[in-house]
Order: structure tokens, then sequence, then C-alpha cells
């Protein structure tokens, strides 16, 4: 989950089977259940299948779920220009040392937690150039990139064209946040 929207959708299921959420925060959900039985679970992984989403239920699978929503949170919903060392954010986000849920991540997901922060970071320098609100060298500070230069090669790299070119591109190609690096 990813946005109040999606956190209000699985709320809204939760709550026709029956269930009461007291939280719902980007990837975990606190019921007030104490525990739920066998045909509630499947019941759950039903109806959260059919608008999207999955139930985890394996360690490293959520870990990979925590990992992203971590960095989508610092992406795109913390980002301010205070540049903090993605490393050490996870490491407290998740609560495990950098090496072991680097290796996690890599080993599920096939790419690199580094890789994936800059799938997300493109994905927010898109949308940043949508709006057209900022200059490029704002959104490189604002994105933690040390010069238009390199927040340019880098786009470039990942998208296969200039920010300039996608800006005035007809067809802006943009993914939802849940679907990069996959």
């Amino acid at each position: 989950m990813v946005c109040d929207r999606c956190r209000m959708a699985v709320r809204s299921e939760l709550e026709q089977l029956q269930l009461h959420p007291q939280s719902i925060e980007l990837g975990i959900v606190e019921l007030r259940e104490d525990h739920l039985t066998d045909v509630q679970l499947s019941d759950v992984n039903k109806q959260l299948t059919a608008i999207g989403f999955e139930l985890l239920d394996d360690g490293k699978r959520k870990l990979v779920e925590q990992i992203r929503t971590a960095v989508i949170e610092l992406i795109h919903y913390e980002n301010d220009g205070n540049q903090v060392k993605h490393s050490e954010y996870l490491a407290h986000r998740v609560g495990r040392d950098y090496p072991a849920i680097s290796k996690i991540f890599s080993d599920e997901t096939h790419i690199t937690i580094e890789q994936y922060i800059i799938y997300q970071k493109i994905e927010k320098v898109k949308e940043l150039l949508s709006y057209g609100q900022l200059t490029l060298s704002e959104i490189a500070w604002q994105m933690g990139y040390s010069s238009v230069a390199a927040i340019s090669a880098q786009f470039k790299k990942v998208t296969g064209m200039t920010p300039s070119q996608y800006k005035s591109a007809e067809n802006k190609d943009r993914k939802t946040l849940d679907k990069i690096g996959k």
C-alpha cells in the first residue's frame, strides 16, 4: 500500500469481512482481533487479491515489502532536500543491518536496493518534470543529485531519453509506485 486510497480500499475490504482494523500503515495492518482463523485469513487473502494486493506471510517477502515501502516513503513523501544516507535510513527503518537486508532484497527481487532507489527517484523526477513547476537544477537538488549533468545522465540511462525530451514528449510513460523495479 503506498497511498491513502490504498489504505481506504484495504480498510473497506477488511470491514466487509467484519474485521476491525486499528491502524493501516504502508504495508502493515493491525487488527483489533488477536487471532484470525484459517477461513478468515483465506477470505482476507481473496479480498485483497481481488483489489490488487497480496497478503504476505513469508518473512523474507515481508522484509522486502518493508524495504520497498521505506524507499517509497523516503523518495516520494519525505524527500525535502535533506539528504540522508539510504543504507542508514533503511537499516533503521527495518531494524536490521544493511548488508543483511541488501542481500535478502537482491535475492528476492533480482535487483539491488540501490537500483530500486534509482528507479524510484527517476519516477519522482518524471512526476516533477510533468508538473513543470521546478527547474531541472531544483529537481536535482531536491532528489540529491550533485548536478544537472548527474541527474540527466542517470535519467537518460534509465529512460532512454533526456529530461528535456521527456518533458516535451506527448506520451509521458509513468509507472505506478508498486510496479517500479518489477
